[in-house]
């Protein structure tokens, strides 16, 4: 019985989020333009744009491997014609998932073209690499407060979170899984 407890109380949860579900996260998160997350520019910009589109996610040796389209242009607008450079291609992130803040960010980022290469898409990959490190920040400790303590479920029951911490994140075969601790108090 002494035994028993010495042994501190285990408190952290998995959370298997399955790839099919991050995709249509990130869909509803960041891809909010007609399927598109604009990277330069918006929708009206006729000869100054870049948006990724259609993501698709799956593990690759421990990080996160994100296929999307990308569209751009980089050009000026010359009597109703847009004179410069663009392209569109897939690109390939390569990223490692970190919790900092109340945030899933990602670390690491790289970005490449598969299938083809040259001096513009050369150009966008390193510029994408440094805004998706930079700029992605998925609210993950207000959307988990938000989902536990939703009054809408169990109205008779109103909850509280409190404690939240990631203490792990790490991508499976299938899945991002997230190592959470929390304290949740009904009333």
């Amino acid at each position: 019985m002494l035994a028993a407890s010495l042994i501190p109380a285990a408190r952290a949860v998995e959370v298997h989020i399955q790839f099919g579900a991050l995709e249509r996260l990130l869909a509803e998160a960041v891809f909010t333009q007609d399927g598109r997350k604009y990277v330069r520019g918006t929708q009206a910009d006729k000869c100054n744009f870049a948006y990724l589109e259609r993501p698709r996610i799956e593990g690759a040796g421990g990080r996160l491997r994100i296929r999307a389209r990308f569209t751009g242009r980089s050009s000026l607008d010359m009597f109703g014609k847009c004179v410069g450079l663009g392209d569109a291609f897939e690109a390939t992130i390569l990223a490692t998932p970190q919790y900092r803040d109340g945030f899933l960010t990602l670390a690491g980022v790289t970005v490449t073209s598969e299938a083809r290469t040259g001096y513009y898409i050369r150009r966008v990959c390193a510029a994408l690499a440094a805004s998706l490190g930079h700029d992605f920040r998925f609210p993950l400790a207000a959307d988990f407060q938000q989902a536990l303590e939703n009054p809408a479920i169990l109205p008779a029951y109103p909850r509280g979170l409190k404690d939240f911490r990631v203490n792990e994140v790490r991508v499976t075969g299938d899945a991002l899984v997230l190592v959470v601790d929390f304290q949740l108090t009904v009333k």
